[in-house]
C-alpha cells in the first residue's frame, strides 16, 4: 500500500517542492487549500500546475477545527506535513491578531485532530529561524534559546512548543523542522530574494530602473528549498519523532545576495539599489546563522545548492519569467 501524504501549504514553496518530490516517492499525494484558490487556479495554484492531476486537493481553513477533522478522517494520512501560515514575517508587523490566529490555531487544530481522530499519523511542523530572534549565540541550534521579534516569530516558537508537547504528552510521533531562510524560483515577490532577482531582471530588460530594499547589512543563512523539503520528509521516515535545525551553517549578507545578482547580468548593483529606510522592520533580526550538524550525524542530511547556484537559479529563471510575461 503507497503512503498518503495531507500537505497544508500545498500551494506555496515548499508545499508544491514537497508534493513532487512524495510523488517520486510513489506516495499519494492531499493538500488542503483555500476555497478561493479552486476558483483562481492560475493564479493561486501555478507552483502546482504540472502535478495538478496527479494529487489531491481539499478546500478547507485552517480556522475551522471542524474541516481539519473532516478532511483528516476522509484522507486517512500516513504523514501530515503542516506547512500552511501566514508566512511574511513584514505583513505580521501590520497584522498581528491574524498571524497569530491562523498560525497557532491552526496548528492546534491539526495536532489535536491527530490525537483524537488518527493518532498514527506523523506529524511534520514548519518551524522557523525567525524563532531564535535576537541570538544568545552564534550560530544557532536545538539548544539555542529563543527570542522572537515579530508576531511570526512567537507564532512559530508557539507552533514548535505545542508539538512538543503533543509527542511528550500523547506519545505522537511529532516532529519540528526548524528551517532556516530557503529560497527558490517559487518564492513569492514579497520576500527579498525574489523582490532582487525579479528587480534584477526588469532592470535587464529596462522596465525598471531601480531597486529599494531595506537593511543591506542583515544576514541570513540561505538555502535552497529543494534540498530543505527532502530534510522534511527524512525526520518522518525516523522511528523516534525529534526537532531539527536545518540549514547550510553559511551566512550572507542581503548586499552579498544583490551584488551576485547584479553580477549574473552583468551590472553593478551599486548603481541601481537604493536604501529605502520605510522597508526596515521595526525589530529588526540582524543575524542568523544555522548549525545543522545533528540533521547531518543523525538524518545524514545535508544541503546540495550553493549560495551563488541558488541566486543563479532565482535570476535565470526571472529572467526567462520576464521575458515572457513583460512583468
Amino acid at each position: 500500500m503507497p503512503k498518503i501524504a495531507l500537505i497544508t501549504g500545498i500551494t506555496g514553496q515548499d508545499g508544491s517542492y514537497l508534493a513532487e518530490f512524495l510523488l517520486k516517492k510513489k506516495y499519494k499525494v492531499h493538500g488542503i487549500i483555500r476555497r478561493v484558490a479552486l476558483e483562481d487556479k492560475t493564479h493561486r495554484l501555478w507552483r502546482l500546475r504540472k502535478i495538478l492531476t496527479k494529487i489531491n486537493l481539499h478546500p478547507a481553513s485552517l480556522e475551522s477545527y471542524a474541516s481539519i477533522v473532516k478532511i483528516i478522517q476522509k484522507v486517512k494520512p500516513t504523514e501530515i506535513y503542516h506547512l500552511g501560515a501566514q508566512s511574511y514575517v513584514d505583513y505580521s508587523f501590520k497584522d498581528e491578531f491574524s498571524t497569530l490566529n491562523t498560525n497557532i490555531n491552526g496548528t492546534h487544530y491539526i495536532l489535536s485532530a491527530i490525537k483524537d481522530f488518527s493518532p498514527k499519523s506523523k506529524f511534520y511542523f514548519a518551524g522557523s529561524s525567525e524563532m531564535f530572534g535576537k541570538v544568545r549565540s552564534v550560530p544557532q541550534n536545538e539548544k539555542t534559546p529563543f527570542h522572537p521579534r515579530s508576531a511570526y516569530g512567537i507564532s512559530k516558537v508557539t507552533g514548535h512548543d505545542l508539538t512538543r508537547n503533543y509527542r511528550e504528552a500523547y506519545n505522537l510521533h511529532c516532529s519540528t523542522g526548524i528551517l532556516f531562510n530557503h529560497e527558490s524560483p517559487r518564492r513569492g515577490f514579497e520576500f527579498v530574494t525574489r523582490k532582487i532577482s525579479h528587480g534584477v531582471a526588469r532592470i535587464k530588460f529596462g522596465l525598471q530602473r531601480e531597486l529599494r530594499l531595506g537593511n543591506l547589512d542583515s544576514k541570513r543563512d540561505w538555502g535552497h528549498a529543494q534540498d530543505y523539503v527532502e530534510a522534511m520528509w527524512m525526520m518522518l521516515q525516523k522511528r523516534r519523532p525529534d526537532d531539527f535545525v536545518i540549514a547550510t551553517n553559511e551566512q550572507h549578507s542581503v548586499k552579498e545576495f544583490a551584488k551576485i545578482a547584479f553580477s549574473i547580468v552583468g551590472l553593478d548593483y551599486k548603481k541601481f539599489v537604493k536604501i529605502d529606510k520605510n522597508l526596515y522592520r521595526p525589530a529588526e533580526v540582524q543575524t542568523l546563522l544555522g548549525d545543522f550538524s545533528k540533521a547531518r550525524r543523525i538524518l545524514k542530511w545535508k544541503p546540495k545548492v550553493s549560495f551563488k547556484n541558488l541566486v543563479k537559479d532565482m535570476v535565470l529563471s526571472d529572467l526567462e519569467f520576464v521575458k515572457k510575461s513583460g512583468y
